[in-house]
């Protein structure tokens, strides 16, 4: 006898948000619907090509969106940045002045295609991040709702590994010892390089590997401790953006240290030169 299998709809719950605050990160489980995942994996496939002829083969992002536009289906994207649940979700967790960034910060995250590597134990952003003022880094670090980013996967995604209730607090001396033994990963064959990086994320104190399955959504605090080990066999197309809320963008958009402000000022005089040419 056949039986109908019905796709359940995300629900959201205060477990949201209590494993935000406790952890500094919550996953919405199977929040896009598939038609959503659908077209947007059809046009990442069109930035992973833009990527790598820009980049090469070990492309790690597109970045930021806001600049390939002409290139890309953008109402699948914008579909996605004002998908009503989503919309909903994010302002029930933090506030309703929070929202995702936007295409100017938006970005698709790659699989390499030939190495493996990874990006080793880290926070984002700290008192020693370029060009910020140490007292008032301090102050921003306790608030709960500022330095916050995604990652929404299309494809099963276990690269992130983070250590829970690490954000807005100094760094542990074990925590401190084991990031600054991060093994060089340049050299090493793909196999070798994926174990290094596997081997250095488990020896973390506290930490977890983070899986996403297709259309699930993390919100989680950028200065958290956290890592990711990347395969050419495994595929990936994240989407990754920044949640800001009227103080948070203000900031990011003046702190002159921003490296996506550098990157989207770069861009935008070299396609202005190309287009003078």
């Amino acid at each position: 006898r056949c039986h109908t299998i019905r796709i359940m709809s995300f629900t959201f719950s205060d477990q949201h948000v209590a494993h935000f605050y406790r952890d500094g990160f919550t996953i919405f489980r199977s929040i896009l619907p598939p038609a959503l995942i659908r077209d947007l994996r059809r046009t990442t496939e069109t930035a992973r090509q833009i990527a790598r002829q820009e980049q090469g083969a070990q492309a790690q992002r597109l970045q930021p969106l806001a600049l390939y536009l002409d290139r890309l289906d953008h109402r699948t994207f914008q579909n996605y940045l004002e998908l009503p649940v989503l919309v909903d979700a994010i302002q029930h967790t933090l506030s309703p002045d929070h929202h995702m960034a936007g295409f100017d910060t938006l970005a698709v995250l790659l699989e390499p295609a030939e190495q493996s590597w990874g990006v080793l134990w880290h926070r984002d952003i700290s008192e020693q991040s370029p060009q910020v003022d140490a007292a008032e880094m301090r102050q921003l670090l306790r608030d709960p709702l500022f330095f916050i980013q995604v990652s929404c996967a299309l494809y099963t995604d276990s690269s992130l590994w983070y250590v829970p209730g690490s954000h807005g607090r100094p760094d542990l001396e074990r925590e401190r010892a084991v990031a600054d033994a991060a093994p060089r990963l340049e050299g090493m064959d793909e196999v070798e390089a994926e174990r290094l990086c596997i081997e250095h994320a488990r020896v973390m104190p506290g930490a977890v590997q983070t899986v996403l399955e297709p259309g699930d959504f993390m919100l989680y605090r950028t200065n958290a401790w956290h890592q990711g080990c990347y395969t050419p066999y495994r595929k990936r197309a994240t989407l990754h953006d920044y949640i800001w809320n009227s103080a948070a963008e203000k900031w990011y958009r003046n702190w002159p240290g921003s490296a996506l402000r550098r990157r989207l000022a770069a861009k935008k005089e070299t396609k202005a030169q190309e287009e003078a040419s």
